[in-house]
């Protein structure tokens, strides 16, 4: 009898089906040292704990992101081994933060399924939910990923279509308790701009640019104990190319919107995001946001920015898509999401 597990195709999908996912992973000081090595990670609310009190949290939270990668980590044996491509996310929420001593896990339910019109991949649809040891939602999202199938005359099922909000709206955002930028040092932080400083439709070139490497990609998905086989196996795809996991390119992004964007503290929602082109070693990531949206928080002295974050190896900014309305091919990643800023 097999002990091994090839992973899942498209055909072993059930709409409803809610699979626990192993292994649970306690976080600690390491997570943080090595992703802000990782990335050129330097928001001062999870670079310093001094900086945390005085915001008014006990210290210094995991990352946001890092927090991210280590849920989504738990998922791929189980929803993205066997895919060709990561589609989109929506309807993402960090609800509490994440603390050196949690311990986290995943939970993943299948809420659509479609067969592509090859009849040799499909779509899946997933809700998936990080919880910490206390059995607290964490984080929460839906993504849809395009799967192989294993038996191409396995029947397609009944196509289902999750409807999902185009954006969170500011009252769904979870403020972490405590959270107060009433003192907020702006000298510290690095730059002075608060929410009212940015305008909607306001586009920021964030300047800088970040060569990928192959050895940092690979310690990164190992870092998130990412077992996709297109991020490992270079004899898997027939370019024989390893991509560089998506949500690499989402945090380099973020890190380096730094420049320009350094008070934008804390990521509370993610609203939607397409990994628009593929990523591989040797390319220079550089990004450009746009403001959508700015609004206020029951917080003291927190606002919300909503921004878009563009990710391209190349071009000039502020071009995303062609005169068809396809992703320009230096577009890498398009992301909409919610920020914690001061007011």
């Amino acid at each position: 009898m097999a002990k091994t597990n090839p992973g899942r195709f498209f055909e072993d999908y059930r709409l409803g089906e809610v699979i626990r996912h192993a292994v649970p992973r306690t976080v600690g000081a390491g997570e943080r040292a090595l992703y802000h090595a990782l990335y050129p990670a330097r928001h001062a609310l999870y670079s310093s704990d001094a900086f945390a009190r005085a915001s008014g949290l006990p210290g210094s939270p995991l990352d946001d992101l890092a927090a991210f990668h280590v849920v989504f980590g738990k998922t791929v044996p189980d929803i993205s081994l066997n895919a060709v491509a990561n589609l989109g996310y929506a309807e993402g929420q960090w609800l509490r933060p994440v603390w050196p001593g949690d311990t986290l896990r995943a939970e993943s339910e299948v809420i659509g399924l479609k067969q592509n019109s090859n009849g040799k991949s499909g779509v899946v649809w997933v809700r998936t939910r990080g919880l910490n040891q206390h059995d607290d939602v964490v984080i929460s999202y839906v993504r849809w990923v395009m799967v192989r199938k294993r038996d191409l005359d396995a029947p397609a099922p009944e196509t289902v279509v999750p409807e999902l909000k185009a954006a969170l709206a500011p009252a769904d955002l979870r403020v972490p308790e405590g959270l107060d930028f009433s003192r907020y040092d702006f000298a510290l932080a690095g730059e002075p701009h608060r929410c009212a400083d940015y305008e909607i439709g306001e586009q920021i070139d964030h300047v800088d640019g970040v060569t990928v490497e192959e050895a940092e990609h690979m310690i990164a998905t190992r870092l998130w104990q990412n077992t996709a086989k297109v991020h490992f196996d270079a004899t898997f795809r027939p370019d024989g190319t390893r991509l560089i996991y998506g949500g690499h390119v989402i945090s380099m992004a973020r890190a380096l919107s730094f420049n320009g964007l350094a008070n934008a503290q804390m990521v509370v929602g993610l609203n939607g995001g397409a990994h628009a082109n593929p990523c591989h070693a040797g390319q220079t990531i550089r990004a450009w946001s746009e403001v959508l949206d700015r609004a206020d928080t029951v917080a003291p002295g927190v606002g919300a920015l909503r921004l878009r974050l563009v990710a391209t190896s190349g071009g000039a900014p502020f071009r995303l898509k062609d005169d068809d309305g396809k992703y320009l091919p230096e577009v890498l990643l398009d992301l909409d999401y919610w920020v914690l800023a001061p007011l």
